[in-house]
Formats: C-alpha cells, structure tokens, sequence
C-alpha cells in the first residue's frame, strides 16, 4: 500500500507494540488532508492506529511524528481525551519516514450533515456541541510543566511566532507556482500591527474543531485527534478558529465549502459556544474578533500548503476535491480580510 512499506512495518509492529501479531491489513482512513492515518488490523482482528508524514513535499519542521507521539503520551494521564500513545519509530529504514501508532478509539468523526443526522440526535448534538468547548478548556487548563510539555514550545509571543511561522510557509508553498493570494498578504501585515497583549501560556491544540474529535453515540468527546500543529501559545487562538469552523444555521457561508454539521438543530449558536467557554475558562473574550480574523487567515495558510502538496501528488490515496482547493484559499482569504476590516 501507498505509504506503507507492509513486511517493514509488520516486523515493527510485532517487535514494539504488545500483543500485536501479523499478518497486519491497512486501510488509509479517509479525510487526512496533510498526514496520512493508517487503520491497522490484526490477526487477531485488533485494531491499531499508524500516523506518517505525507510522502513528499514535507515543510521544515512540519509533520513532526515524535512531537505528536510525546503529547498524546504527555496528555495520556490528564482528563484530556486522547488515544492511548502505543509507540513511536524514528528509524527512517523501516518505512521511509518517522510514524507512531496509537491506539483505535470506537466512535464517529462528524464531518457532514449527512453523517451527523446518522449517529447523533438533537440531544446529542447539544451534548457534542457542550463537550467540545470544555475540553477546549480542559486542554488550556494543563500543567504544561507538570505533564512534562514546559519545552514544547517558547511560551511568549506566540501570536507573532504563528504570524511568521505560517506567512513563511504559505510564501514556500506558491513559490515557482505563478500563484498570488494578495488578501494573505494584505491581512497578515494589518494583524501584525495589532496583536492583542498575551496571558499565560497554554497547551494550543492548533486546529481544533468538531471533525478532529472522536465521538461517542452520546455525542461526548472520547479523543481529541490530529495534534500535528500543536504548541504552547495563547489559548484564544484556538478559541478563535473554533468560531471559524463553526458554522450557524442563518450563516450563508461554511469555512470548509461544506454542508457543515454544525447548523443542523440541536448544535449550539457560535455565540453560545463563545459564552460556555469564557464561562467555564475564566478567561476575558473581549478580543474574540481579531482571533477570529487570524483563524480565517491561517487557515488559508494552511490550506494553501496542503493544496500545492496536492498539486506535486504527495498525498496518496483519495485526491477528491482537489479542484476547489485553490477557490477556497481565495475564500478563506477574502473572510480574513472582511473579519480584519471590522476591527
């Protein structure tokens, strides 16, 4: 299989996770558009979990499989959901590029209407909707020195760092690609001249929304999923992007181009959202909007990057949807630049 060197692998896996015994099947799970995720299953009808970088047209200091092994086994012990951390192999021999595997956690990823109609009711929406934001605040409330992530990243200025971390990738990414997004550009020098002061630093998760968790029937959260971009920062970042991502029911637009789940009945107003988390967090909202343009922007950013890997044919297996990606970085940009203005 496409990133997966199978009798590599297979001798790994029965060397470094307890109890797993070839011959081993795997099955790219749909929906990965920057890593690759691997179910695997056992002789024994186990299931495992195996995260590797993209084949090719990997950025600097993206895709870090040993970052995201050493969160999940740091968050392990706190009321954070996360997968159980089964190991991690940083030998490049085995399959090209570092990988970890995890355990497999039973539950739904709601990524449409279609499939949150299918496993959730309306009080399950509301659960969902209810338990996303207080385990957005359960990860801000961590120890980061306590669980041992004090050096996960500078805790200052984390604003500033993001700003130039993703502008550099997103310049990387068009280069020598005759392609111009004039609104990143435009947004990213405005939110630049007005950062809002810092408090202290927290677990960022980075990309958070409802399609990066796994949910119960009952619609709690039982993992938080895709830790790829996580750092330490200022937790209203994450605040902010969870508004982008969350789509209303009189909304006219979906930050995705989706029929997004979120504006079917029983799923919280954005609003709503926003007064549960300063609820249960403690923390002021008052600068919401300038988090909310800068979630807008990254997330073209990033999209962008993901698009040019697209492009080079770096991701592997299901490549619908390619066609739009470069319209939806234009529209994300556009939202930036709208959300800045209103400052």
């Amino acid at each position: 299989m496409e990133g997966i060197d199978e009798p590599r692998v297979g001798a790994w896996l029965e060397a470094n996770i307890a109890g797993a015994r070839g011959p081993f099947s795997y099955e790219l799970i749909a929906g990965g558009r920057s890593n690759l995720t691997f179910k695997v299953t056992d002789s024994a009808g186990r299931h495992y979990v195996l995260r590797r970088p993209p084949i090719s047209h990997v950025l600097p200091t993206a895709h870090d499989m040993g970052r995201e092994h050493r969160i999940i086994s740091a968050l392990g012990p706190t009321p954070v959901p996360v997968a159980p951390a089964l190991g991690y192999c940083d030998d490049e021999s085995v399959n090209g590029r570092p990988f970890y595997v995890m355990g497999h956690v039973e539950g739904h990823i709601v990524r449409d209407q279609a499939t949150a109609e299918k496993v959730l009711d309306e009080q399950a929406r509301r659960t969902a909707s209810e338990d996303l934001v207080d385990v957005m605040a359960a990860i801000h409330a961590v120890d980061v020195d306590a669980v041992g992530l004090g050096d996960l990243g500078r805790k200052d200025g984390y604003i500033e760092r993001q700003l130039k971390r993703w502008y550099g990738q997103f310049r990387q990414s068009i280069e020598g690609r005759d392609r111009q997004v004039k609104a990143v550009d435009e947004v990213h020098d405005f939110l630049a001249a007005r950062i809002p002061a810092q408090g202290p630093a927290a677990i960022v998760h980075g990309d958070y929304r409802l399609d990066n968790t796994m949910l119960g029937e009952d619609g709690r959260v039982r993992a938080v999923l895709d830790w790829e971009i996580c750092t330490l920062g200022d937790p209203m970042a994450d605040v902010g992007l969870l508004m982008v991502y969350w789509t209303d029911p009189d909304d006219s637009t979906s930050a995705l181009g989706n029929l997004a789940p979120t504006a079917l009945p029983g799923f919280l107003r954005r609003s709503d959202m926003a007064d549960r988390y300063a609820a249960t967090s403690g923390r002021d909202l008052s600068e919401l909007p300038f988090y909310v343009a800068f979630g807008y922007w990254k997330l073209a950013c990033i999209l962008e990057g993901v698009y040019a890997r697209y492009e080079g044919g770096a991701m592997g297996g299901d490549r619908s949807g390619f066609e739009g990606f470069g319209q939806q970085v234009e529209a994300l940009a556009e939202l930036a630049r709208q959300s800045a203005a209103s400052l």
